[in-house]
């Protein structure tokens, strides 16, 4: 008995100590891949005389909050000003309709590709996966034509029917997906009680849609609000870009002297909306992919 006991503790021991052991690595990794912004958020609280008196690495030793307020606000250094406050709005704009717009004809997209089986069904979602699958770059001339045929060029709306467009083919993947591990039955039933196509939708699909609509507003929110190539090349110039757009403008603005704390609040705030998301749907968007928006 003793010798069952004794070997019973050193097991737990050696669990304890391999436990220990993994929570160490990954603690390794997360400040690893936190560093870079640990020392982003650290320089933006320093004077830039500060910067260059010492190390990066350094924390603020009088914290203020002036490379802050020249990154958001319209305050100038020299003869350039820097304010992503405007630029901040119209990233709102652009993102927050494009998001509603693709994941509303996504969803039904998937709901039409798995629920009601047409003729050519496959065809038309393989050729929409497809477009998963195009490079942003092979789509500008053709997006930049059609917009000035619209006489959408250079404005906010030829953004957000950009980004929806080029989302389309992501948000339908996901939602057909979800969709396949919905009974049948449950379709027919209502087909049965005399529901029609959107009535189905809306009573029975729609309702358990939940964990998928997190995953697909929480995927297209992050890559609209990220992007740069669309906004670059669509947007009109001054405070009508995006938010990335006018914080590259603003970090490859030269003066004379290069003000990186400035830079450094810059870009946390741009990148504020898409962290934030993460921190408060974080564990919801985890639980719609393991739900089924990544299977079949």
């Amino acid at each position: 008995m003793a010798n069952i006991e004794i070997s019973s503790s050193k097991t737990s021991i050696s669990q304890t100590a391999v436990r220990l052991l993994i929570y160490f690595v990954l603690g390794l990794f997360v400040f690893y891949s936190l560093l870079p912004l640990l020392v982003m958020l650290s320089n933006s609280f320093r004077t830039i005389d500060e910067i260059k008196a010492g190390s990066v690495l350094a924390l603020p030793s009088a914290p203020t909050l002036d490379a802050w307020r020249i990154a958001w606000s319209e305050a100038c250094i020299g003869t350039t000003c820097k304010g992503l406050q405007p630029h901040f709005w119209v990233s709102v704009t652009i993102v927050v309709p494009a998001v509603i717009i693709s994941t509303t004809i996504g969803s039904i997209n998937g709901y039409a590709l798995t629920k009601w089986r047409f003729k050519g069904a496959n065809v038309i979602f393989g050729l929409l996966l497809f477009g998963c699958f195009i490079p942003y770059q092979v789509v500008i001339l053709p997006m930049a034509t059609t917009l000035g045929y619209l006489g959408l060029a250079g404005s906010a709306a030829g953004l957000v029917l950009v980004n929806t467009l080029y989302g389309l083919p992501f948000t339908t993947l996901f939602f057909r997906n979800y969709y396949v591990t919905v009974p049948d039955e449950i379709v027919r039933a209502a087909t049965i009680d005399g529901a029609g196509f959107f009535k189905t939708f809306w009573y029975i699909v729609l309702p358990i849609s939940g964990p998928i609509f997190v995953v697909t507003v929480i995927w297209q929110f992050t890559g609209i609000w990220n992007d740069f190539l669309f906004g670059a090349s669509f947007s009109p110039t001054g405070d009508s870009q995006p938010v990335i757009v006018a914080l590259n403008n603003l970090v490859n603005t030269t003066t004379g002297v290069k003000y990186y704390n400035v830079d450094f609040a810059a870009s946390i705030l741009a990148a504020l909306p898409v962290i934030l998301i993460y921190v408060l749907a974080g564990k919801y968007f985890v639980r719609g992919l393991m739900s089924g928006s990544v299977k079949g």
